[in-house]
């Protein structure tokens, strides 16, 4: 099998079409065509549906995908080791990180990343959702509370959890709801607190709906309402005096996982970025990543 049209294969799978793989690897577009075209005849098999605007894998050119992406990312692997004599991690790293985790803590790691490594080419995007690592090429997907998924393995590297925060000028209600800042349509009109006289239902009215953690954290320190916030988030707040704390979210605890494709030899670039999640957070605590924040 020709390696070189395989590997043109999932660089069009894997950016969609055959424009999308052009434009990324500023190769012609119709060389591309004609190297999937060359590897389908070698196979006998068709890897495409091609529509008039769409390009879609078959059951086939799936299965291929799923197996000699991997492959071919261990063998670009094992050459950039033996062409840098097995010494310095090189090449490309592509991370999927949440965004809040993206905002507040992302910029610095991949900071402190880039010095201690200065042959990879570090790329960051953030992302809410689960992504199809294999699929969209990443080499590592950090994730809050992950579902268990067979085809990736990883370590939770951060622990969290949700705590109701309020402005100190904003009393707490003796009776009726409190006025609270939430996340995008949670439909939720009472939160369960724990607090020291044990569980207790807080009734709530939510006045103002915003997407981004820190955006809510903003509108809380600026008195709008009360709100559920991750603990690392607004430990500072709280210790300086400009939040509150009215009780911890009852279940709400958080694990940020590091995740990466099950593949028989960890990649290096991979396993550099795991190290440098150990040493910012060596004990996967919410102070340490408040700590992390305020450096």
């Amino acid at each position: 099998m020709d390696l070189l049209a395989l590997a043109d294969f999932t660089l069009v799978a894997r950016h969609g079409g055959f424009g999308a793989a052009s434009r990324a690897a500023r190769r012609p577009k119709a060389t591309l065509s004609r190297r999937v075209g060359e590897l389908e005849a070698a196979l006998d098999v068709r890897l495409f549906e091609r529509g008039r605007r769409d390009l879609k894998l078959t059951e086939e050119g799936r299965a291929l995908f799923e197996r000699a992406g991997a492959l071919l990312i261990e063998l670009e692997e094992i050459t950039a080791a033996i062409a840098s004599g097995g010494g310095q991690v090189r090449g490309r790293l592509r991370v999927s990180a949440p965004l809040l985790f993206s905002q507040t803590a992302m910029g610095r790691l991949a900071a402190d990343f880039a010095r201690a490594h200065p042959e990879v080419r570090l790329e960051v995007t953030t992302d809410d959702r689960a992504v199809d690592m294999i699929e969209e090429g990443y080499d590592l997907a950090i994730r809050v509370n992950p579902a268990s998924d067979d085809a990736l393995v990883g370590r939770a590297f951060l622990h969290d959890r949700l705590v109701a925060v309020a402005s100190p000028d904003l009393a707490r209600p003796s009776s009726g709801a409190a006025s609270a800042v939430v996340r995008g349509a949670d439909p939720a009109r009472s939160w369960t607190l724990a607090g020291p006289a044990g569980a207790e239902t807080l009734a709530i009215d939510p006045v103002l709906r915003l997407s981004s953690l820190v955006m809510i954290r903003d509108a809380v320190r600026a008195g709008a309402g009360v709100a559920r916030l991750p603990l690392s988030l607004v430990l500072r707040d709280l210790a300086d005096g400009r939040l509150t704390k009215w009780g911890d979210v009852a279940g709400s605890e958080i694990a940020l996982w590091a995740l990466y494709p099950s593949r028989r030899l960890l990649n290096a670039r991979v396993g550099a970025f795991l190290d440098l999640l150990r040493q910012a957070f060596p004990q996967a605590a919410p102070e340490e990543l408040a700590a992390y924040l305020a450096g």
